[in-house]
Protein backbone atom coordinates (compact mmCIF):
# COMPACT_ATOMS: atom_id res chain seq x y z
CA UNK A 1 0.00 0.00 0.00
CA UNK A 2 1.61 2.85 -1.07
CA UNK A 3 1.81 5.99 0.77
CA UNK A 4 0.64 9.70 0.10
CA UNK A 5 3.14 12.24 -0.06
CA UNK A 6 2.60 16.05 1.59
CA UNK A 7 3.42 18.63 -0.52
CA UNK A 8 4.46 22.32 -1.04
CA UNK A 9 3.44 24.25 -4.00
CA UNK A 10 3.98 27.16 -6.12
CA UNK A 11 1.56 28.36 -8.68
CA UNK A 12 2.43 29.40 -12.05
CA UNK A 13 2.74 33.21 -12.33
CA UNK A 14 0.92 33.20 -15.33
CA UNK A 15 -1.96 31.66 -13.45
CA UNK A 16 -1.71 28.82 -16.42
CA UNK A 17 -0.04 25.56 -15.43
CA UNK A 18 2.04 24.49 -18.84
CA UNK A 19 4.36 22.53 -17.10
CA UNK A 20 5.21 21.06 -13.88
CA UNK A 21 8.99 20.96 -11.87
CA UNK A 22 9.30 18.21 -9.31
CA UNK A 23 12.01 19.03 -6.65
CA UNK A 24 13.30 15.75 -5.06
CA UNK A 25 14.74 16.62 -1.62
CA UNK A 26 17.89 15.11 0.19
CA UNK A 27 18.16 13.04 2.91
CA UNK A 28 17.14 14.45 6.11
CA UNK A 29 15.14 17.84 4.73
CA UNK A 30 11.96 18.46 3.53
CA UNK A 31 10.10 19.30 0.48
CA UNK A 32 10.05 23.62 1.58
CA UNK A 33 14.20 22.80 1.54
CA UNK A 34 13.75 23.05 -2.18
CA UNK A 35 10.37 24.79 -2.67
CA UNK A 36 12.32 27.98 -2.08
CA UNK A 37 14.39 27.63 -5.57
CA UNK A 38 10.68 28.14 -7.62
CA UNK A 39 11.52 32.09 -6.75
CA UNK A 40 14.24 32.69 -8.82
CA UNK A 41 13.13 30.02 -11.29
CA UNK A 42 9.61 31.01 -11.67
CA UNK A 43 10.74 34.12 -13.11
CA UNK A 44 12.18 32.84 -16.27
CA UNK A 45 9.54 29.57 -16.02
CA UNK A 46 6.30 31.77 -15.86
CA UNK A 47 4.12 28.76 -16.58
CA UNK A 48 5.59 26.34 -14.62
CA UNK A 49 3.85 24.63 -11.04
CA UNK A 50 6.62 24.07 -8.72
CA UNK A 51 6.04 20.42 -6.39
CA UNK A 52 7.90 19.54 -3.79
CA UNK A 53 6.87 16.47 -1.77
CA UNK A 54 8.15 15.25 2.10
CA UNK A 55 9.53 11.81 1.20
CA UNK A 56 7.37 9.36 3.02
CA UNK A 57 9.75 8.41 5.84
CA UNK A 58 10.75 10.74 9.31
CA UNK A 59 14.03 10.52 10.33
CA UNK A 60 14.21 9.37 14.55
CA UNK A 61 15.91 12.90 16.15
CA UNK A 62 14.92 15.27 12.79
CA UNK A 63 11.66 16.58 13.40
CA UNK A 64 11.50 18.23 9.95
CA UNK A 65 13.98 15.71 8.53
CA UNK A 66 13.02 13.34 6.03
CA UNK A 67 14.55 9.90 4.10
CA UNK A 68 13.48 8.50 0.91
CA UNK A 69 15.21 5.33 2.37
CA UNK A 70 17.55 4.56 5.23
CA UNK A 71 21.62 4.96 4.90
CA UNK A 72 23.37 2.51 6.40
CA UNK A 73 26.31 4.37 6.63
CA UNK A 74 24.88 7.41 7.65
CA UNK A 75 21.71 6.01 10.25
CA UNK A 76 23.30 2.08 10.70
CA UNK A 77 20.60 0.73 9.20
CA UNK A 78 21.10 -2.72 7.96
CA UNK A 79 21.42 -3.20 3.81
CA UNK A 80 17.96 -5.23 4.03
CA UNK A 81 16.06 -2.02 5.55
CA UNK A 82 17.59 0.11 2.95
CA UNK A 83 16.42 -2.38 0.09
CA UNK A 84 13.06 -2.53 1.58
CA UNK A 85 12.92 1.31 2.14
CA UNK A 86 13.84 2.01 -1.13
CA UNK A 87 11.26 -0.14 -2.96
CA UNK A 88 8.63 0.86 -0.62
CA UNK A 89 9.51 4.89 -1.67
CA UNK A 90 9.79 4.25 -5.33
CA UNK A 91 6.56 2.97 -4.85
CA UNK A 92 4.82 5.86 -3.14
CA UNK A 93 7.25 8.46 -5.55
CA UNK A 94 5.37 6.89 -8.86
CA UNK A 95 1.86 6.94 -7.44
CA UNK A 96 2.49 10.48 -6.69
CA UNK A 97 3.82 11.31 -10.08
CA UNK A 98 0.67 9.42 -11.41
CA UNK A 99 -1.59 11.56 -9.59
CA UNK A 100 0.04 14.89 -10.19
CA UNK A 101 -0.16 14.59 -13.57
CA UNK A 102 -3.75 13.46 -13.60
CA UNK A 103 -4.63 16.19 -10.96
CA UNK A 104 -2.72 19.11 -13.01
CA UNK A 105 -3.69 17.81 -16.76
CA UNK A 106 -0.34 17.38 -17.91
CA UNK A 107 1.67 14.77 -19.89
CA UNK A 108 5.08 13.42 -18.82
CA UNK A 109 6.66 15.50 -21.48
CA UNK A 110 5.68 18.26 -19.46
CA UNK A 111 7.29 17.41 -16.05
CA UNK A 112 11.29 17.78 -15.24
CA UNK A 113 12.29 15.90 -11.90
CA UNK A 114 14.46 18.00 -9.95
CA UNK A 115 16.78 16.28 -7.72
CA UNK A 116 19.37 16.86 -4.83
CA UNK A 117 21.45 14.15 -3.38
CA UNK A 118 18.92 11.27 -2.14
CA UNK A 119 16.25 13.09 -4.41
CA UNK A 120 18.83 12.55 -7.40
CA UNK A 121 19.24 8.93 -6.52
CA UNK A 122 15.98 8.63 -6.50
CA UNK A 123 14.78 10.95 -9.49
CA UNK A 124 17.23 8.75 -11.54
CA UNK A 125 16.44 5.86 -10.66
CA UNK A 126 12.46 6.03 -10.56
CA UNK A 127 12.33 7.92 -13.79
CA UNK A 128 14.21 5.84 -16.50
CA UNK A 129 11.65 2.65 -15.32
CA UNK A 130 8.72 4.47 -15.65
CA UNK A 131 5.95 4.24 -18.60
CA UNK A 132 6.40 7.24 -19.98
CA UNK A 133 9.75 9.87 -20.10
CA UNK A 134 9.53 12.78 -18.51
CA UNK A 135 10.95 15.85 -20.35
CA UNK A 136 14.45 15.93 -18.22
CA UNK A 137 15.98 14.71 -15.03
CA UNK A 138 17.93 17.53 -13.13
CA UNK A 139 20.24 15.96 -10.70
CA UNK A 140 22.65 17.57 -8.37
CA UNK A 141 24.75 16.28 -6.00
CA UNK A 142 23.73 12.82 -6.29
CA UNK A 143 24.74 9.15 -7.48
CA UNK A 144 23.34 6.26 -9.91
CA UNK A 145 22.16 3.80 -7.52
CA UNK A 146 22.79 0.26 -9.26
CA UNK A 147 23.71 1.25 -12.18
CA UNK A 148 24.81 -2.63 -13.42
CA UNK A 149 20.95 -2.80 -13.48
CA UNK A 150 19.96 0.25 -15.98
CA UNK A 151 20.56 -1.85 -19.28
CA UNK A 152 18.48 -4.05 -18.37
CA UNK A 153 15.64 -1.90 -16.38
CA UNK A 154 15.65 0.81 -18.21
CA UNK A 155 11.85 1.60 -19.81
CA UNK A 156 12.69 4.91 -21.45
CA UNK A 157 15.85 7.20 -21.50
CA UNK A 158 15.09 10.95 -20.74
CA UNK A 159 17.85 13.45 -21.14
CA UNK A 160 19.64 14.08 -17.97
CA UNK A 161 21.51 17.45 -16.37
CA UNK A 162 24.13 16.12 -13.57
CA UNK A 163 25.44 18.56 -11.67
CA UNK A 164 27.94 18.89 -8.74
CA UNK A 165 30.30 20.63 -6.96
CA UNK A 166 34.10 19.90 -7.05
CA UNK A 167 34.44 20.24 -3.29
CA UNK A 168 31.58 17.91 -2.09
CA UNK A 169 32.67 16.14 0.66
CA UNK A 170 29.41 14.58 1.22
CA UNK A 171 28.63 12.77 -2.25
CA UNK A 172 32.12 12.84 -3.86
CA UNK A 173 32.49 14.33 -7.30
CA UNK A 174 33.51 11.80 -8.83
CA UNK A 175 29.71 10.23 -8.29
CA UNK A 176 29.29 12.27 -11.69
CA UNK A 177 31.59 11.08 -14.00
CA UNK A 178 30.78 7.65 -13.23
CA UNK A 179 26.90 8.34 -13.43
CA UNK A 180 27.65 10.07 -16.89
CA UNK A 181 29.66 6.57 -18.38
CA UNK A 182 26.86 4.43 -16.94
CA UNK A 183 24.44 5.83 -18.40
CA UNK A 184 25.88 6.46 -21.80
CA UNK A 185 26.98 2.47 -21.84
CA UNK A 186 23.08 1.97 -20.46
CA UNK A 187 21.92 3.53 -24.25
CA UNK A 188 21.54 7.22 -23.13
CA UNK A 189 21.89 10.01 -25.80
CA UNK A 190 20.88 13.10 -23.70
CA UNK A 191 23.32 13.35 -20.58
CA UNK A 192 24.93 16.54 -19.98
CA UNK A 193 27.11 17.45 -16.99
CA UNK A 194 28.14 20.83 -15.19
CA UNK A 195 30.79 21.23 -12.34
CA UNK A 196 30.70 24.03 -10.03
CA UNK A 197 34.14 24.94 -9.21
CA UNK A 198 34.47 25.63 -5.09
CA UNK A 199 31.23 24.53 -4.52
CA UNK A 200 30.81 21.99 -1.90
CA UNK A 201 27.12 19.40 -1.30
CA UNK A 202 24.86 22.28 -2.39
CA UNK A 203 23.10 24.32 -5.43
CA UNK A 204 25.69 26.98 -6.60
CA UNK A 205 24.33 30.28 -9.23
CA UNK A 206 26.56 28.64 -11.65
CA UNK A 207 24.48 25.13 -11.39
CA UNK A 208 21.10 26.94 -11.22
CA UNK A 209 21.71 28.87 -14.19
CA UNK A 210 22.67 25.93 -16.30
CA UNK A 211 19.56 23.93 -14.57
CA UNK A 212 17.24 26.41 -15.78
CA UNK A 213 18.68 26.39 -19.31
CA UNK A 214 18.17 22.73 -19.50
CA UNK A 215 14.79 22.90 -18.36
CA UNK A 216 13.63 25.74 -20.71
CA UNK A 217 15.12 23.40 -23.79
CA UNK A 218 13.72 19.92 -22.61
CA UNK A 219 10.32 21.89 -22.12
CA UNK A 220 10.40 23.80 -25.25
CA UNK A 221 10.07 27.18 -23.26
Amino acid sequence: MTRVLNAGRKGPLSGTTRSVVVFVHGYGANGADLLGLADPLGEHLPDTLFVAPDAPETIPGMPNGFQWFPIPWLDGSSEEEAERGMAAAVEDFNAFLDALMVDEDVMPEQVVLFGFSQGTMMSLHVAPRREDPVAGIVAFSGRLLRPELLADEAVVRPPILLVHGDADDVVPVQSLPQAAEALQEAGWKDVYAHIMEGTGHGIAPDGLSVALAFMRDKLSL
